[in-house]
């Protein structure tokens, strides 16, 4: 039987990316079916030595490089450069994410790589860009998350500043690349040209924030925190059971009308504090008190029940462990499988998207530091197996996956 095809089989990565941000975006290329070449310094990827740990490999490399071909070099041997060069040389995309100049200090820049093969797309992700004031502050998730003025409206009302609870700006970088990649790859269908494509994660942070940005620049309003409810809609938010919170997501007023009936306050809609959207939301606290003073003599799973009969939009919070366990979760394959050539089946969580119906996703799990060495350099580098024994007797090649 044929092996059913992906969309992005035939597209060749160059991935010279480490962490976070930059292996998330091949990781999603890869499970689309590009061939992604993971070029690593000799002792990996940062990621790799990071915990938790199964087995003495890193989950959270385990997860970011799934599908992926390994090869680790040593560049600042000339010998080393050569091979990375020539690689790249028979890829159709490269990724970096260095500091913005470290690509091309090394001879790895968009001009280097454009100058071996003119049409190449090589899209470069850092902290806030390659131009800015701000091009050389270093490229932490914190950082990122607290300049771009998401920690300033994430937090209890009245409370401090809070960082959202994963790193959300080097997974919004690698998305957006990911996204820009396959852009340029269209464009590069149609014209034949090459793209030099340029993602910073204050950039992608920053235009996420819709919702902050609709109150400030069309009302001059500055966005406060607000906790677990929206700072535009009311009731939206999380409200107090017996037994602990559930979400409440009222999204009109016909659906209040229902929602007031329910709670015991026929009639509410019609008091002019709660007749509007934004009266509601102007009288939060207040409207807050009537709900929880129905909410809090209940169970979560009773007001469930009891929401979700009336066609109130609701939800449990649901912890990790209930999240993977759920029967949703199972039923959209959200999480699989697959075998690590050193430990076995391990855990992975793909790219979500299904295309005719069916979710594409990588075929291999993270490779062995240099464990595709010998195939990489024969195939797109042009050595011999004596060139290559020679290369790794002089340290210019390595990784525990080497024979």
């Amino acid at each position: 039987m044929a092996t059913e095809r992906k969309p992005l089989d035939g597209i060749r990565v160059f991935d010279m990316t480490r962490v976070l941000a930059g292996p998330y975006c091949t990781a999603l290329l890869a499970d689309l079916g590009a061939e992604v070449i993971k070029l690593e310094p000799i002792a990996g990827d940062e990621y790799r030595h990071v915990g938790p740990f199964q087995d003495g490999e890193s989950a959270l490399f385990l997860l970011t490089n799934r599908g992926k071909k390994s090869i680790s070099i040593d560049l600042k041997q000339e010998d080393g450069l050569a091979l990375a060069r020539d690689i790249a040389r028979n890829c159709d995309v490269a990724v970096e994410n260095f500091r913005p100049g470290v690509a091309a200090r090394l001879g790895l820049g968009p001009d280097d790589l454009k100058a071996l093969k003119p049409d190449i797309i090589y899209a470069s992700i850092s902290g806030f860009g390659q131009t800015g004031p701000w091009t050389d502050l270093p490229a932490y998730d914190l950082v990122v998350q607290a300049m771009s003025g998401l920690m300033a409206v994430t937090g209890e009302e009245g409370g401090a500043p809070l960082k959202v609870g994963e790193s959300f700006g080097d997974l919004a970088a690698g998305l957006f690349a990911s996204w820009a990649i396959l852009a340029a790859v269209v464009q590069h269908a149609r014209t034949g040209e090459g793209s030099v494509i340029d993602v910073a994660m204050y950039d992608t942070l920053f235009s996420l924030l819709p919702t902050a940005h609709a109150q400030y620049l069309y009302s001059g309003r500055e966005p406060q925190r607000v906790g677990n409810r929206h700072p535009l809609s009311t009731p939206f938010g999380c409200y107090q059971a017996t037994d602990g919170l559930f979400a409440i997501a009222v999204l009109n007023d016909r659906q209040f009308a229902g929602f007031a009936s329910l709670i015991g306050a026929p009639g509410l809609e019609k008091n002019p504090k709660f007749a509007s959207d934004s009266a509601r939301t102007e009288n939060e606290a207040e409207l807050r008190g009537i709900i929880e003073e129905w909410s809090s003599r209940q169970t979560v799973d009773d007001l469930i029940e009891a929401l979700s009969a009336a066609h109130i939009p609701c939800a449990p919070i649901r912890s990790i462990p209930q999240a993977v366990a759920s029967p949703q979760t199972k039923a959209r394959e959200l999480i699989g499988s697959l075998t690590h050539p050193s430990i076995g089946p391990v855990p992975v969580v793909s790219q979500p998207v299904r295309f005719d119906g069916k979710k594409p996703a990588s075929d291999s799990a993270a490779p062995l530091l240099g464990g595709d060495a010998e195939d990489i350099l024969v195939r797109l580098a042009g050595r011999t197996t004596e060139e290559i024994e020679m290369l790794r007797a002089s340290g210019v090649i390595g990784g525990t996956g080497m024979p």
